[in-house]
Protein backbone atom coordinates (compact mmCIF):
# COMPACT_ATOMS: atom_id res chain seq x y z
CA UNK A 1 0.00 0.00 0.00
CA UNK A 2 1.23 3.28 -1.05
CA UNK A 3 2.29 5.74 2.13
CA UNK A 4 0.88 8.89 0.35
CA UNK A 5 -2.27 8.59 -1.76
CA UNK A 6 -3.72 11.57 -4.17
CA UNK A 7 -7.11 10.51 -5.92
CA UNK A 8 -9.15 12.60 -8.11
CA UNK A 9 -8.36 15.79 -6.65
CA UNK A 10 -9.50 19.15 -7.18
CA UNK A 11 -8.48 22.09 -5.87
CA UNK A 12 -10.22 25.77 -6.88
CA UNK A 13 -9.35 29.57 -5.09
CA UNK A 14 -11.97 31.14 -5.73
CA UNK A 15 -13.54 31.08 -9.23
CA UNK A 16 -9.81 29.58 -10.61
CA UNK A 17 -9.60 25.81 -10.73
CA UNK A 18 -5.92 25.54 -9.63
CA UNK A 19 -5.88 21.41 -9.66
CA UNK A 20 -7.85 19.37 -11.34
CA UNK A 21 -8.28 15.18 -11.34
CA UNK A 22 -4.50 15.13 -9.25
CA UNK A 23 -3.97 10.91 -9.33
CA UNK A 24 -0.30 10.31 -7.24
CA UNK A 25 1.07 7.48 -5.78
CA UNK A 26 3.90 7.65 -3.69
CA UNK A 27 5.87 4.25 -2.18
CA UNK A 28 7.67 4.03 1.77
CA UNK A 29 11.00 5.22 0.88
CA UNK A 30 10.47 6.90 -2.17
CA UNK A 31 11.75 10.10 -2.95
CA UNK A 32 9.33 12.27 -5.88
CA UNK A 33 9.86 15.77 -7.21
CA UNK A 34 7.27 16.98 -8.48
CA UNK A 35 8.18 19.97 -11.14
CA UNK A 36 6.54 22.76 -12.75
CA UNK A 37 6.32 27.09 -13.98
CA UNK A 38 5.45 29.34 -11.00
CA UNK A 39 2.03 29.47 -10.44
CA UNK A 40 0.80 25.73 -11.76
CA UNK A 41 -0.39 25.10 -8.37
CA UNK A 42 2.91 23.27 -6.30
CA UNK A 43 2.25 24.47 -3.01
CA UNK A 44 -1.31 23.99 -3.17
CA UNK A 45 -0.52 20.28 -4.09
CA UNK A 46 2.14 20.26 -0.87
CA UNK A 47 -0.31 22.23 0.89
CA UNK A 48 -3.37 19.69 0.55
CA UNK A 49 -0.59 16.48 1.46
CA UNK A 50 0.50 18.65 4.70
CA UNK A 51 -3.28 19.19 5.56
CA UNK A 52 -2.45 22.56 5.61
CA UNK A 53 -5.53 22.69 2.79
CA UNK A 54 -8.13 20.38 2.25
CA UNK A 55 -9.27 19.55 -1.88
CA UNK A 56 -12.64 20.69 -2.98
CA UNK A 57 -13.00 16.94 -3.91
CA UNK A 58 -11.49 13.55 -4.06
CA UNK A 59 -9.47 11.72 -1.36
CA UNK A 60 -6.04 12.75 -0.09
CA UNK A 61 -4.80 9.64 1.87
CA UNK A 62 -1.72 9.28 4.44
CA UNK A 63 -1.11 5.49 4.68
CA UNK A 64 -4.75 4.34 3.97
CA UNK A 65 -6.44 7.25 5.99
CA UNK A 66 -7.91 10.48 5.35
CA UNK A 67 -5.39 13.79 5.59
CA UNK A 68 -7.89 16.04 7.51
CA UNK A 69 -4.71 18.14 9.05
CA UNK A 70 -1.31 18.83 9.86
CA UNK A 71 0.36 15.95 11.56
CA UNK A 72 4.17 16.10 13.17
CA UNK A 73 4.11 12.71 10.86
CA UNK A 74 4.52 14.66 8.13
CA UNK A 75 7.70 17.37 8.03
CA UNK A 76 7.37 20.41 5.64
CA UNK A 77 10.03 22.51 4.96
CA UNK A 78 9.20 25.82 3.46
CA UNK A 79 10.87 28.51 0.79
CA UNK A 80 10.79 30.84 4.03
CA UNK A 81 12.48 29.51 7.29
CA UNK A 82 9.88 30.76 9.70
CA UNK A 83 12.26 30.57 12.79
CA UNK A 84 11.68 32.29 16.27
CA UNK A 85 14.29 35.06 15.50
CA UNK A 86 14.80 35.41 19.58
CA UNK A 87 15.64 31.73 20.05
CA UNK A 88 18.68 30.17 19.47
CA UNK A 89 19.38 27.37 16.96
CA UNK A 90 19.48 24.90 19.39
CA UNK A 91 16.21 26.38 20.91
CA UNK A 92 14.13 26.53 17.50
CA UNK A 93 15.14 23.24 16.85
CA UNK A 94 14.13 22.22 20.48
CA UNK A 95 10.85 23.67 20.51
CA UNK A 96 9.99 21.57 17.82
CA UNK A 97 11.44 18.43 19.63
CA UNK A 98 9.72 19.03 22.57
CA UNK A 99 6.36 19.59 21.66
CA UNK A 100 6.66 16.57 19.69
CA UNK A 101 8.59 13.99 21.43
CA UNK A 102 6.70 14.27 24.76
CA UNK A 103 6.67 10.37 25.23
CA UNK A 104 11.08 10.78 25.27
CA UNK A 105 12.94 11.69 28.58
CA UNK A 106 14.71 15.09 28.95
CA UNK A 107 18.12 13.52 27.81
CA UNK A 108 16.68 11.32 24.89
CA UNK A 109 15.19 14.46 23.87
CA UNK A 110 18.22 16.64 23.68
CA UNK A 111 20.15 13.87 22.16
CA UNK A 112 17.42 13.94 18.95
CA UNK A 113 18.37 17.92 19.05
CA UNK A 114 22.25 17.67 18.72
CA UNK A 115 21.58 14.65 16.68
CA UNK A 116 20.16 16.95 13.80
CA UNK A 117 22.00 19.64 14.77
CA UNK A 118 25.28 17.82 13.91
CA UNK A 119 23.67 16.13 11.01
CA UNK A 120 23.57 19.74 8.66
CA UNK A 121 26.77 20.82 9.82
CA UNK A 122 25.27 23.57 12.43
CA UNK A 123 27.30 22.17 15.68
CA UNK A 124 29.20 25.37 15.87
CA UNK A 125 26.61 27.82 15.18
CA UNK A 126 24.29 25.97 18.08
CA UNK A 127 23.88 28.83 20.18
CA UNK A 128 23.53 31.75 17.58
CA UNK A 129 20.12 33.38 16.92
CA UNK A 130 18.92 33.72 13.08
CA UNK A 131 19.75 37.13 12.68
CA UNK A 132 23.75 35.43 12.99
CA UNK A 133 22.77 33.03 10.24
CA UNK A 134 23.44 33.74 6.39
CA UNK A 135 20.67 32.29 4.25
CA UNK A 136 21.89 28.56 4.07
CA UNK A 137 22.64 28.40 7.37
CA UNK A 138 19.19 29.30 8.68
CA UNK A 139 17.49 27.02 6.02
CA UNK A 140 19.60 24.63 7.13
CA UNK A 141 18.22 24.93 10.70
CA UNK A 142 14.92 24.53 8.95
CA UNK A 143 15.23 21.59 7.44
CA UNK A 144 16.74 19.89 10.91
CA UNK A 145 13.53 20.77 12.73
CA UNK A 146 11.64 18.67 10.23
CA UNK A 147 14.20 16.20 10.78
CA UNK A 148 14.27 16.00 14.38
CA UNK A 149 10.53 15.88 14.70
CA UNK A 150 11.14 12.35 12.31
CA UNK A 151 8.45 12.44 10.44
CA UNK A 152 7.79 9.35 8.18
CA UNK A 153 7.42 11.53 5.02
CA UNK A 154 9.22 14.93 4.27
CA UNK A 155 7.73 17.74 2.36
CA UNK A 156 10.03 20.13 1.06
CA UNK A 157 8.27 23.35 -1.03
CA UNK A 158 11.34 24.53 -3.05
CA UNK A 159 13.25 25.05 0.24
CA UNK A 160 16.28 26.00 -1.78
CA UNK A 161 15.31 28.84 -4.49
CA UNK A 162 16.01 31.57 -2.72
CA UNK A 163 19.48 30.42 -1.63
CA UNK A 164 22.48 31.23 -3.78
CA UNK A 165 23.83 28.66 -6.48
CA UNK A 166 26.89 27.28 -4.34
CA UNK A 167 25.00 27.46 -0.81
CA UNK A 168 21.81 25.27 -3.12
CA UNK A 169 24.10 23.45 -4.10
CA UNK A 170 26.03 22.44 -0.90
CA UNK A 171 22.27 21.75 0.67
CA UNK A 172 21.35 19.99 -2.57
CA UNK A 173 23.96 17.58 -1.25
CA UNK A 174 23.13 17.68 2.21
CA UNK A 175 19.63 16.46 1.60
CA UNK A 176 20.59 14.02 -0.88
CA UNK A 177 23.01 12.40 2.13
CA UNK A 178 20.00 12.45 4.76
CA UNK A 179 17.89 10.94 2.44
CA UNK A 180 19.81 8.05 2.00
CA UNK A 181 20.65 7.74 5.61
CA UNK A 182 17.13 8.39 6.84
CA UNK A 183 15.58 6.45 4.37
CA UNK A 184 12.44 8.61 4.48
CA UNK A 185 9.68 9.11 1.99
CA UNK A 186 10.40 12.69 0.10
CA UNK A 187 8.25 14.62 -1.84
CA UNK A 188 10.62 17.85 -2.88
CA UNK A 189 8.47 20.52 -4.55
CA UNK A 190 10.80 22.25 -7.48
CA UNK A 191 11.53 24.31 -10.74
CA UNK A 192 15.08 23.24 -11.14
CA UNK A 193 15.25 20.02 -13.13
CA UNK A 194 19.05 19.72 -12.40
CA UNK A 195 17.59 19.26 -8.66
CA UNK A 196 15.28 17.24 -9.28
CA UNK A 197 17.54 15.18 -11.53
CA UNK A 198 19.91 14.96 -8.85
CA UNK A 199 17.84 13.74 -5.67
CA UNK A 200 14.53 12.18 -6.51
CA UNK A 201 13.72 8.50 -7.53
CA UNK A 202 10.62 9.62 -9.86
CA UNK A 203 9.95 13.01 -11.31
CA UNK A 204 6.77 14.15 -12.26
CA UNK A 205 6.15 17.00 -14.07
CA UNK A 206 2.79 19.42 -13.03
CA UNK A 207 1.59 20.63 -16.26
CA UNK A 208 0.48 24.68 -16.10
CA UNK A 209 -2.88 25.87 -14.98
CA UNK A 210 -5.47 26.44 -14.36
CA UNK A 211 -6.87 23.34 -13.96
CA UNK A 212 -3.65 21.53 -13.64
CA UNK A 213 -2.49 18.17 -13.78
CA UNK A 214 -0.11 16.09 -13.28
CA UNK A 215 2.51 14.98 -16.61
CA UNK A 216 3.86 11.69 -17.07
CA UNK A 217 6.52 10.24 -14.71
CA UNK A 218 10.29 10.17 -15.48
CA UNK A 219 12.37 7.59 -13.71
CA UNK A 220 15.89 8.64 -12.54
CA UNK A 221 17.79 5.94 -13.08
CA UNK A 222 21.17 6.87 -11.82
CA UNK A 223 22.85 5.35 -9.68
CA UNK A 224 23.58 6.95 -5.91
CA UNK A 225 25.38 9.19 -4.82
CA UNK A 226 25.10 11.37 -7.69
CA UNK A 227 27.54 13.88 -8.28
CA UNK A 228 26.94 16.95 -10.64
CA UNK A 229 30.01 17.54 -12.47
CA UNK A 230 30.61 13.44 -12.96
CA UNK A 231 26.58 13.21 -13.89
CA UNK A 232 27.36 15.90 -16.94
CA UNK A 233 29.12 13.13 -18.94
CA UNK A 234 26.44 10.23 -17.89
CA UNK A 235 24.44 9.66 -20.83
CA UNK A 236 21.14 8.47 -19.16
CA UNK A 237 21.85 11.72 -17.43
CA UNK A 238 21.82 13.81 -20.59
CA UNK A 239 18.71 12.29 -22.71
CA UNK A 240 16.91 12.40 -19.28
CA UNK A 241 17.18 16.23 -18.54
CA UNK A 242 16.48 16.56 -22.50
CA UNK A 243 13.29 14.52 -22.08
CA UNK A 244 12.36 16.75 -19.42
CA UNK A 245 13.09 20.00 -20.80
CA UNK A 246 11.43 19.38 -24.19
CA UNK A 247 8.23 17.96 -22.13
CA UNK A 248 8.40 21.42 -20.13
CA UNK A 249 8.98 23.64 -22.96
CA UNK A 250 6.40 22.11 -25.24
CA UNK A 251 3.40 22.71 -22.03
CA UNK A 252 5.09 26.02 -20.92
CA UNK A 253 6.00 27.88 -23.54
CA UNK A 254 3.93 30.61 -25.21
CA UNK A 255 3.95 30.60 -29.27
CA UNK A 256 6.08 32.95 -30.01
CA UNK A 257 4.40 36.64 -30.65
CA UNK A 258 3.95 37.17 -34.77
CA UNK A 259 6.10 40.07 -35.16
CA UNK A 260 3.87 42.89 -36.83
CA UNK A 261 6.32 46.18 -36.19
CA UNK A 262 9.10 47.79 -38.07
CA UNK A 263 11.93 49.72 -36.39
CA UNK A 264 12.08 52.95 -37.81
CA UNK A 265 15.28 54.04 -38.96
CA UNK A 266 16.42 56.78 -36.56
CA UNK A 267 19.69 57.12 -34.36
CA UNK A 268 20.39 57.26 -30.77
CA UNK A 269 22.24 60.25 -28.91
CA UNK A 270 25.10 58.27 -28.61
CA UNK A 271 25.72 56.87 -32.11
CA UNK A 272 25.14 60.89 -33.42
CA UNK A 273 28.72 61.56 -34.23
CA UNK A 274 31.14 62.86 -36.53
CA UNK A 275 30.97 61.64 -40.56
CA UNK A 276 34.74 61.54 -40.52
CA UNK A 277 34.92 60.12 -37.10
CA UNK A 278 32.25 57.09 -38.19
CA UNK A 279 34.37 56.93 -41.54
CA UNK A 280 37.86 56.50 -39.68
CA UNK A 281 36.15 54.08 -37.34
CA UNK A 282 34.95 51.44 -39.85
CA UNK A 283 38.13 51.74 -41.53
CA UNK A 284 40.02 50.38 -38.59
CA UNK A 285 39.19 46.68 -38.31
CA UNK A 286 41.37 47.33 -34.77
CA UNK A 287 38.31 49.39 -33.43
CA UNK A 288 35.91 46.54 -33.51
CA UNK A 289 38.45 44.09 -32.87
CA UNK A 290 38.95 45.87 -29.57
CA UNK A 291 35.20 47.52 -29.74
CA UNK A 292 35.74 46.92 -25.29
CA UNK A 293 38.80 47.19 -23.01
CA UNK A 294 39.00 46.03 -19.64
CA UNK A 295 42.71 47.03 -18.93
CA UNK A 296 44.72 46.21 -15.61
CA UNK A 297 41.25 47.35 -13.57
CA UNK A 298 41.08 47.15 -9.92
CA UNK A 299 38.40 47.37 -7.64
CA UNK A 300 39.97 48.64 -3.85
CA UNK A 301 37.31 49.09 -0.79
CA UNK A 302 38.71 50.96 2.30
CA UNK A 303 37.80 48.78 5.21
CA UNK A 304 38.61 49.71 8.88
CA UNK A 305 41.20 46.78 8.64
CA UNK A 306 42.64 48.17 5.33
CA UNK A 307 42.20 48.64 1.93
CA UNK A 308 40.21 45.34 0.78
CA UNK A 309 40.84 44.75 -3.39
CA UNK A 310 37.91 43.42 -4.53
CA UNK A 311 38.86 42.96 -8.02
CA UNK A 312 42.82 42.96 -9.53
CA UNK A 313 43.87 43.14 -12.62
CA UNK A 314 40.33 42.32 -14.67
CA UNK A 315 41.77 42.36 -18.00
CA UNK A 316 39.26 41.43 -21.04
CA UNK A 317 38.90 42.73 -24.97
CA UNK A 318 35.67 42.30 -26.20
CA UNK A 319 34.77 42.62 -30.39
CA UNK A 320 31.88 44.57 -31.39
CA UNK A 321 28.62 42.72 -31.16
CA UNK A 322 30.61 39.75 -29.10
CA UNK A 323 28.30 38.04 -26.51
CA UNK A 324 30.32 37.35 -23.35
CA UNK A 325 28.90 35.93 -20.38
CA UNK A 326 30.85 35.99 -16.50
CA UNK A 327 30.44 33.85 -14.25
CA UNK A 328 32.04 32.51 -10.51
CA UNK A 329 31.13 31.94 -7.43
CA UNK A 330 28.93 34.49 -4.71
CA UNK A 331 31.38 37.29 -3.70
CA UNK A 332 34.18 36.86 -6.85
CA UNK A 333 33.49 40.48 -8.14
CA UNK A 334 31.34 39.60 -11.18
CA UNK A 335 28.65 42.64 -10.30
CA UNK A 336 31.88 44.85 -9.26
CA UNK A 337 33.32 44.38 -12.49
CA UNK A 338 30.02 44.75 -14.19
CA UNK A 339 29.21 48.32 -12.47
CA UNK A 340 32.34 49.76 -12.89
CA UNK A 341 31.74 49.34 -17.14
CA UNK A 342 28.30 50.78 -16.21
CA UNK A 343 30.38 53.65 -14.32
CA UNK A 344 27.97 53.10 -11.55
CA UNK A 345 31.39 52.12 -9.68
CA UNK A 346 34.32 54.56 -10.02
CA UNK A 347 37.58 52.35 -11.09
CA UNK A 348 40.05 51.81 -8.17
CA UNK A 349 43.01 51.38 -10.99
CA UNK A 350 43.21 50.62 -14.69
CA UNK A 351 40.52 51.81 -17.08
CA UNK A 352 37.75 50.49 -19.28
CA UNK A 353 37.44 51.87 -22.85
CA UNK A 354 34.29 51.52 -25.12
CA UNK A 355 34.81 52.35 -28.51
CA UNK A 356 37.46 54.70 -28.08
CA UNK A 357 36.53 56.55 -25.08
CA UNK A 358 37.50 55.92 -21.50
CA UNK A 359 33.98 54.88 -19.34
CA UNK A 360 33.22 57.72 -16.96
CA UNK A 361 30.13 58.10 -15.12
CA UNK A 362 26.59 56.47 -16.13
CA UNK A 363 25.49 57.01 -19.80
CA UNK A 364 22.62 55.41 -21.72
CA UNK A 365 25.34 54.28 -24.26
CA UNK A 366 25.52 51.75 -21.53
CA UNK A 367 22.46 50.09 -20.91
CA UNK A 368 21.99 47.65 -17.48
CA UNK A 369 19.67 45.15 -16.64
CA UNK A 370 19.91 44.22 -13.10
CA UNK A 371 17.92 41.66 -11.55
CA UNK A 372 15.75 43.46 -9.98
CA UNK A 373 13.79 45.86 -12.87
CA UNK A 374 13.50 48.95 -11.48
CA UNK A 375 9.94 50.10 -13.37
CA UNK A 376 7.71 52.86 -12.30
CA UNK A 377 4.80 50.90 -10.49
CA UNK A 378 2.48 53.73 -11.20
CA UNK A 379 3.41 53.97 -15.13
CA UNK A 380 2.70 51.34 -18.32
CA UNK A 381 5.15 49.02 -19.60
CA UNK A 382 4.91 51.52 -22.16
CA UNK A 383 5.40 54.72 -19.97
CA UNK A 384 8.10 53.21 -18.65
CA UNK A 385 10.35 52.54 -21.98
CA UNK A 386 9.27 55.77 -23.32
CA UNK A 387 11.20 57.31 -20.52
CA UNK A 388 14.76 56.52 -22.05
CA UNK A 389 13.63 56.69 -25.36
CA UNK A 390 12.55 60.24 -25.12
CA UNK A 391 15.93 61.30 -24.18
CA UNK A 392 18.25 59.43 -26.65
CA UNK A 393 16.34 59.86 -29.67
CA UNK A 394 16.29 63.56 -29.82
CA UNK A 395 15.92 64.13 -33.35
CA UNK A 396 13.38 61.66 -33.88
CA UNK A 397 9.66 62.45 -34.14
CA UNK A 398 7.07 61.14 -31.33
CA UNK A 399 5.59 58.49 -33.28
CA UNK A 400 9.34 57.74 -34.47
CA UNK A 401 9.83 57.09 -30.80
CA UNK A 402 6.57 55.89 -30.23
CA UNK A 403 7.68 52.79 -32.64
CA UNK A 404 10.78 52.14 -30.73
CA UNK A 405 8.97 51.64 -27.66
CA UNK A 406 6.42 49.22 -29.33
CA UNK A 407 9.00 47.46 -31.22
CA UNK A 408 11.11 46.20 -28.50
CA UNK A 409 8.30 45.27 -26.30
CA UNK A 410 6.50 43.19 -29.02
CA UNK A 411 10.12 41.16 -29.65
CA UNK A 412 9.83 40.36 -25.59
CA UNK A 413 6.37 39.13 -25.94
CA UNK A 414 4.47 42.11 -24.73
CA UNK A 415 2.45 42.92 -27.56
CA UNK A 416 -1.29 42.78 -25.64
CA UNK A 417 0.49 44.20 -22.42
CA UNK A 418 1.66 47.95 -23.21
CA UNK A 419 -0.39 49.47 -21.60
CA UNK A 420 -0.81 47.06 -18.62
CA UNK A 421 1.06 49.06 -15.58
CA UNK A 422 3.56 47.66 -13.84
CA UNK A 423 2.02 47.13 -10.63
CA UNK A 424 0.02 44.66 -12.12
CA UNK A 425 2.37 42.41 -13.54
CA UNK A 426 4.39 39.50 -12.48
CA UNK A 427 7.79 39.61 -12.06
CA UNK A 428 8.42 37.65 -15.08
CA UNK A 429 6.74 39.94 -17.24
CA UNK A 430 8.73 43.10 -15.41
CA UNK A 431 12.01 41.90 -16.53
CA UNK A 432 10.39 41.38 -19.88
CA UNK A 433 9.85 45.57 -19.51
CA UNK A 434 13.10 46.09 -18.29
CA UNK A 435 14.76 43.83 -21.45
CA UNK A 436 12.78 45.54 -23.91
CA UNK A 437 13.81 49.06 -22.24
CA UNK A 438 17.54 48.24 -22.44
CA UNK A 439 17.56 47.47 -25.93
CA UNK A 440 15.16 49.95 -26.84
CA UNK A 441 17.91 52.84 -25.70
CA UNK A 442 19.64 51.39 -28.70
CA UNK A 443 23.02 51.32 -26.96
CA UNK A 444 26.69 50.74 -27.81
CA UNK A 445 27.20 48.25 -24.19
CA UNK A 446 24.60 45.76 -23.11
CA UNK A 447 24.99 44.78 -19.30
CA UNK A 448 22.85 42.72 -17.62
CA UNK A 449 23.30 41.97 -14.24
CA UNK A 450 22.20 38.27 -13.48
CA UNK A 451 18.78 39.22 -15.23
CA UNK A 452 16.78 36.45 -14.51
CA UNK A 453 18.05 35.73 -11.52
CA UNK A 454 14.89 36.23 -9.22
CA UNK A 455 13.11 34.09 -11.80
CA UNK A 456 12.00 30.41 -11.18
CA UNK A 457 14.12 28.34 -13.65
CA UNK A 458 10.79 27.78 -16.66
CA UNK A 459 10.27 31.60 -16.62
CA UNK A 460 14.20 32.05 -16.84
CA UNK A 461 14.44 29.63 -20.18
CA UNK A 462 11.60 31.33 -21.88
CA UNK A 463 13.31 34.73 -21.00
CA UNK A 464 16.48 33.40 -22.01
CA UNK A 465 14.96 33.04 -25.21
CA UNK A 466 13.30 35.90 -25.57
CA UNK A 467 16.98 37.85 -24.79
CA UNK A 468 18.63 35.51 -27.37
CA UNK A 469 16.03 36.44 -30.11
CA UNK A 470 16.03 40.30 -29.61
CA UNK A 471 19.87 40.37 -29.34
CA UNK A 472 19.88 38.01 -32.29
CA UNK A 473 18.70 41.25 -34.13
CA UNK A 474 20.49 43.74 -32.91
CA UNK A 475 23.94 42.15 -32.15
CA UNK A 476 24.46 44.86 -29.35
CA UNK A 477 28.06 44.29 -27.76
CA UNK A 478 26.71 42.31 -24.05
CA UNK A 479 28.04 41.13 -21.16
CA UNK A 480 26.03 38.92 -18.80
CA UNK A 481 27.03 38.57 -15.19
CA UNK A 482 25.51 35.06 -14.45
CA UNK A 483 25.83 32.03 -11.89
CA UNK A 484 23.57 29.86 -14.20
CA UNK A 485 26.15 27.34 -16.10
CA UNK A 486 23.31 26.23 -18.83
CA UNK A 487 22.63 30.36 -19.33
CA UNK A 488 26.25 31.04 -19.24
CA UNK A 489 27.28 28.24 -22.22
CA UNK A 490 23.55 29.36 -24.01
CA UNK A 491 24.24 33.29 -24.78
CA UNK A 492 27.61 33.57 -25.02
CA UNK A 493 30.22 33.43 -27.51
CA UNK A 494 32.87 33.67 -24.66
CA UNK A 495 32.67 32.81 -21.15
CA UNK A 496 34.77 34.72 -18.45
CA UNK A 497 35.45 32.20 -15.48
CA UNK A 498 36.48 34.09 -12.42
CA UNK A 499 38.47 33.10 -9.55
CA UNK A 500 37.16 33.63 -6.10
CA UNK A 501 37.41 37.13 -4.02
CA UNK A 502 39.20 39.07 -2.56
CA UNK A 503 41.65 39.62 -5.21
CA UNK A 504 39.41 38.13 -7.89
CA UNK A 505 40.78 38.13 -11.57
CA UNK A 506 39.63 36.59 -15.17
CA UNK A 507 40.71 32.69 -14.26
CA UNK A 508 39.83 31.19 -17.99
CA UNK A 509 38.14 32.61 -21.04
CA UNK A 510 36.19 29.71 -22.64
CA UNK A 511 34.82 29.99 -26.80
CA UNK A 512 31.52 28.26 -27.16
CA UNK A 513 31.35 27.60 -31.07
CA UNK A 514 27.78 26.43 -31.47
CA UNK A 515 25.48 27.70 -33.93
CA UNK A 516 23.24 31.00 -33.86
CA UNK A 517 20.70 31.85 -33.50
CA UNK A 518 20.66 29.26 -30.40
CA UNK A 519 17.21 27.52 -28.78
CA UNK A 520 17.70 25.34 -25.95
CA UNK A 521 16.46 22.50 -27.60
CA UNK A 522 18.49 22.61 -30.68
CA UNK A 523 22.12 22.91 -28.21
CA UNK A 524 20.55 19.99 -25.64
CA UNK A 525 21.04 17.90 -28.92
CA UNK A 526 24.30 19.62 -29.76
CA UNK A 527 27.28 16.62 -29.62
CA UNK A 528 29.11 19.60 -28.00
CA UNK A 529 26.75 21.25 -25.51
CA UNK A 530 27.90 19.13 -22.57
CA UNK A 531 31.94 19.36 -23.32
CA UNK A 532 31.20 23.42 -23.01
CA UNK A 533 29.50 22.72 -19.99
CA UNK A 534 31.57 20.46 -18.41
CA UNK A 535 34.30 22.72 -19.08
CA UNK A 536 32.60 25.46 -16.40
CA UNK A 537 31.14 22.75 -14.35
CA UNK A 538 34.82 21.56 -13.46
CA UNK A 539 36.18 25.38 -13.18
CA UNK A 540 33.54 26.07 -10.49
CA UNK A 541 34.00 22.80 -8.48
CA UNK A 542 38.02 23.62 -8.81
CA UNK A 543 37.27 26.84 -6.91
CA UNK A 544 33.95 25.85 -4.57
CA UNK A 545 35.88 25.76 -1.65
CA UNK A 546 37.84 28.92 -2.05
CA UNK A 547 41.01 30.02 -4.19
CA UNK A 548 42.95 26.28 -5.28
CA UNK A 549 45.89 28.77 -5.23
CA UNK A 550 47.09 30.16 -2.50
CA UNK A 551 46.29 33.36 -1.45
CA UNK A 552 47.95 36.52 -1.75
CA UNK A 553 45.76 38.55 0.12
CA UNK A 554 47.40 38.80 3.46
CA UNK A 555 45.87 41.11 5.94
CA UNK A 556 43.04 41.92 3.74
CA UNK A 557 41.66 38.77 3.39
Amino acid sequence: MSILSLKEICKSHGDTSVLKDINLEIEEGEFIAILGFSGSGKSTLINILAGLENADSGEALYNGMPIAEPSPERGLVFQSYSLMPWLTVRDNIGLAVHSVHTDKSKTERLDIIEKYIDMVGLSHAATRRPAELSGGMRQRVSVARALAMQPNVLLLDEPLSALDALTRANLQDEIEAISQKEKKTIVLITNDVDEAILLADRIIPLNPGPDADLGPDFKVNIPRPRDRTAMNDNKTFIKLRSDITNYLMEVGFEAATEQTRVLPDITAIHHLVPAAFRKAAKSETANNERYLQFSKVHKVYPTPKGPLTVVEDFDLTMKKGEFISIIGHSGCGKSTALTMAAGLNPISKGGIILDGKHVEGADPERAVVFQSPNLFPWLTAKQNVAIGVDKVYPKATQQERQEVVEYYLERVGLADAMDKSAADMSNGMKQRVGIARAFALSPKLLLLDEPFGMLDSLTRWELQEVLMDVWSKTKVTAICVTHDVDEAVLLSDRVCMMTNGPRATVGKLMTVDLPRPRTRKALLAHPDYYKYRAEVLQFLEDYEHGDPTPSQEGEAA
